[in-house]
């Protein structure tokens, strides 16, 4: 199993960069691993700017030349894992701005005439590792899960992957918000986990 693991974080301090080093300690330990990737956005300097204009269509986004090395790394990956913060209810600006441009019609999905496009990433998994900084209940009672709602159905399932799990941590700049619990938890699963 190939991992790729999207971080999308600015400071490599706290919890989210604690959460990336327990699921690279996981990979390298799981034997079903054979490989992995570590795509840090922020530190590789992504543009997350989706442009496109009479010169830049949006639908030859596909075959960017600039975006190839990002495609590759996604065709190559079983599984992939994201690991981002939500802010104001969704997540960064910086991880939806890859989204955006890498997972374009003819790479990730094809249009096919009817009412759902067809999904070209049939096969693959994600995790999606979450934190915030309010309650872990708080999206789901005033945003109606919208977080979930986004990457599951909007993003996952129209490109074609079914299996999907979530860790959505809440209360992570508290205290005593149960932070090496939860470090736990992700690395027990991804250590675990076969594709």
């Amino acid at each position: 199993m190939n991992v790729l693991i999207v971080f999308s974080y600015p400071n490599q301090e706290g919890l989210n960069y604690a959460f990336l080093q327990k699921v690279i300690k996981a990979c390298e330990e799981n034997p079903d691993v054979r490989s992995f990737q570590v795509l840090d956005l922020y530190q590789q300097g992504f543009d997350p700017v989706l442009v496109f204009n009479h010169q830049k269509k949006r639908r030859h986004m596909y075959k960017d030349l600039e975006l190839q090395s990002y495609r590759d790394q996604i065709v190559w990956a079983d599984k992939l894992v994201f690991i981002y913060p939500i802010w104001w209810g969704r997540p960064p600006a910086m991880l939806l701005g890859y989204i955006d441009q890498l997972f374009a019609s003819n790479f990730a999905y094809r249009d096919k005439g009817g009412l759902f496009p067809e999904g070209l990433l049939k096969g693959k998994s994600a995790v999606c590792v979450s934190t915030m900084k309010g309650p872990t209940y708080y999206p789901l009672i005033w945003l109606h899960n919208a977080h979930k709602t986004l990457m599951k159905r909007a993003l996952f399932r129209f490109v074609g992957i079914r299996n999907v799990k979530f860790f959505e941590f809440g209360n992570m700049e508290r205290e005593n918000g149960s932070q090496v619990k939860k470090l736990q938890k992700v690395y027990y699963y991804l250590r675990r986990i076969h594709h």
